[in-house]
């Protein structure tokens, strides 16, 4: 299989296509599947990271695929100029140190995994699924841009999941800094938040400092990528969290999944729309009878997301599109029922 030493994707054999495909279904499949069955996000994010990293260390016993993942995906700062190349910036994340033993091999993943399992899901309980993914891929984006610009030009290869790691870090402290949550810390117990993130801030910096103040040698730690995603996250969670299941700064019992359920449900009823506009009153169409009967308990009785759906599915069956008289349909998108003309819905979508 030919490798992209230069960087770029010419080249490429069948094989190294197939061991691409392979590798993007196995970092993505799992988080379209939580998506879909409303799964914890940051957990398939965990058996994604995973099921990479065993991927990655059985194409380390075969000479002709151990590095065409790092080449293929890994940050470089040479090649990040061609925009070509810009994936991966997001690609990076789901790749760490693979070979066939060793304790760095297993310490960068299980480090990796250990504070989004731990921070992760408390934190998606907090802001919502949609919103945590954004954090996440902001982090790790954040991290390798970090990277980048303190690398440039050099050929060096950065990898991990560390920048979205300490991402989730920097937007817990910003929104919750009160929360308490199980981490290892001495002893696997709860500890505030505040002291989780400050102190793995503090080693980042301090050994930043050390590196590049000469008090040690070169790492193979890219601890600038993780002081990026952490800070890049800091500045931009509260406005992200803005509007998601939990106020920033609330002071309550802590994250749940009851709570995380009742700011999701009332999201979507958010997002439900008024009943107060009539648009058959508007066409001149007052409805009559039975279906004006229907519209005012939908008025009534609507205010939920399961009545707000049959009371709008018996009202299609008694009304007609106020524009052409076609029959009505009940829409349901993420459990939020709307009724719209079969014919065009350009004429017809409430509410």
């Amino acid at each position: 299989m030919s490798q992209m030493s230069s960087g770029l994707w010419g080249g490429v054999s069948p094989l190294g296509w197939g061991i691409v495909l392979a590798f993007l279904i196995l970092a993505f499949a799992p988080i379209y599947y939580a998506w879909r069955q409303r799964i914890p996000i940051s957990l398939a994010i965990v058996a994604s990271l995973l099921l990479c990293w065993v991927f990655q260390t059985i194409l380390q016993f075969f000479d002709g695929t151990r590095d065409f993942l790092l080449l293929a995906f890994a940050t470089n700062p040479m090649w990040q100029t061609s925009p070509i190349e810009f994936h991966r910036l997001f690609t990076a994340a789901w790749l760490h140190a693979a070979g066939r033993g060793g304790g760095l091999v297993f310490q960068h993943i299980l480090g990796n995994v250990l504070v989004i399992a731990l921070v992760g899901v408390p934190l998606e309980q907090r802001l919502g699924r949609g919103r945590f993914l954004t954090i996440y891929l902001i982090g790790a984006v954040a991290g390798n841009l970090a990277w980048w610009f303190s690398h440039w030009g050099e050929f060096r290869f950065a990898l991990g999941a560390s920048g979205a790691a300490f991402g989730l870090l920097g937007c817990y402290l910003a929104c919750w800094p009160r929360d308490e949550i199980e981490f290892p810390l001495v002893l696997i117990r709860k500890w505030p938040i505040s002291l989780i993130a400050l102190l793995k801030l503090g080693l980042e910096i301090a050994q930043v400092g050390l590196l590049y103040g000469g008090w040690t040698g070169s790492s193979s730690i890219a601890h600038l990528a993780h002081i990026g995603g952490f800070f890049v996250c800091y500045a931009v969670a509260r406005p992200i969290a803005k509007g998601g299941p939990t106020p920033p700064e609330i002071r309550d019992g802590g994250p749940s999944a009851y709570a995380a359920e009742k700011g999701d449900e009332l999201q979507k009823k958010n997002r439900m729309g008024g009943l107060k506009f009539d648009p058959w009153d508007d066409a001149g169409k007052p409805l009559e009878g039975k279906a004006s009967h229907v519209l005012q308990r939908l008025r009534e009785e609507g205010d939920e997301l399961e009545t707000r759906r049959a009371w709008l599915e018996e009202l299609s069956e008694v009304a007609r599109c106020p524009n052409c008289d076609s029959e009505l349909k009940v829409e349901i998108s993420d459990e939020v029922a709307q009724l719209h003309c079969e014919n065009s819905r350009k004429h017809l979508l409430w509410p």
